[in-house]
């Protein structure tokens, strides 16, 4: 349980801390960094492979047509709320990224509702109503939806909805969308590189390092998730993740100086409520769930 929780704090703290790391990198365009992002992912990921002699299963899934368009479809959504969070980053919206992964547990529960036919209780349905007049608040007061919140929020949503139902786990399922990915980085850095219009070959030999790093930077903490997952229960792992936005939030004002006034206080706020009552649902169902399974073990 102790190496469980350490593993999820140091996942969330990561990516918590994410805004920093591509401030730093903000002489690079969005697009090419996540093309950079998606082949020094790879290249580690596959030194992880090696290292593991973990092998075996690849060629039978890269000949899996469903497996692999399964697959695909995720990449594609995961490169999007990468590429929408790194412009958002270095576009100086922080704090409304963060309401993104704040709002995105309960895009979860309605995704699971909608597709996987699961049952919501009357406390998650008043988060979710809550979190939506905490939307809708916002979008009156700034007369556009905060877009870049929902469409993170959406395409990681749809991303954890496919990988929920998916047959691989967290590093092979890393493994084979970063493979897919890889042709289109390729292509677009060649291109780019051929143009002269490449600003990885101009940058300094810091920049360079740094670019490169987004691999482990990238798979790290989703490989510490993986292992917190398997230790830890996802009602204890579900609170630990609001680290995340939280950091970045904090980042967002105290660090790079973006403006969190009045307005949006009262519409993150009904989002957070909407969070405590999630929260507190989930909690109270895995009590419910622990004291069953004591009470059958005393019966039996």
């Amino acid at each position: 349980m102790n190496s469980g929780i350490a593993y999820a704090l140091s996942a969330f703290v990561i990516w918590g801390l994410f805004p920093i790391y591509f401030k730093t990198l903000h002489q690079i365009p969005a697009l090419e960094m996540l093309a950079h992002r998606m082949a020094w992912s790879l290249a580690f990921i596959l030194i992880v492979l090696l290292v593991r002699h973990h092998w075996s299963w690849l060629r039978p899934a890269l000949r899996d047509r469903r497996l692999v368009a399964r697959f695909a479809a995720s990449a594609v959504l995961l490169s999007a709320n990468w590429g929408i969070y790194i412009w958002a980053v270095n576009a100086g919206h922080i704090v409304e990224a963060s309401l993104g992964y704040f709002i995105n547990p309960l895009i979860n529960v309605v995704f699971g509702y909608a597709f996987l036919r699961e049952r919501m209780r009357p406390l998650q349905w008043c988060a979710v109503a809550l979190a939506a007049l905490g939307v809708a608040w916002l979008t009156w007061q700034n007369g556009t939806p905060p877009w870049i919140s929902l469409a993170l929020a959406v395409t990681f949503g749809g991303y954890g909805l496919l990988r929920k139902t998916a047959q691989l786990g967290a590093l092979e399922g890393l493994t084979l969308e970063t493979v897919l990915l890889f042709p289109v980085a390729l292509v677009y850095l060649s291109a780019i590189g051929l143009a002269g219009a490449s600003h990885f070959g101009h940058a300094s030999l810091g920049v360079q390092l740094l670019l490169a790093a987004a691999g482990p930077v990238t798979a790290v903490p989703l490989l510490m998730f993986a292992a917190a997952a398997r230790r830890i229960p996802l009602s204890m792992l579900g609170l630990i993740q609001y680290v995340t936005p939280t950091l970045q939030l904090l980042t967002g004002v105290l660090i790079y100086g973006e403006p969190f006034g009045a307005v949006r206080a009262v519409g993150y706020g009904a989002i957070w409520v909407a969070l405590v009552l999630y929260s507190f649902e989930g909690l109270r169902g895995t009590l419910a769930a622990a004291r069953a399974a004591r009470l059958a073990r005393t019966a039996g």
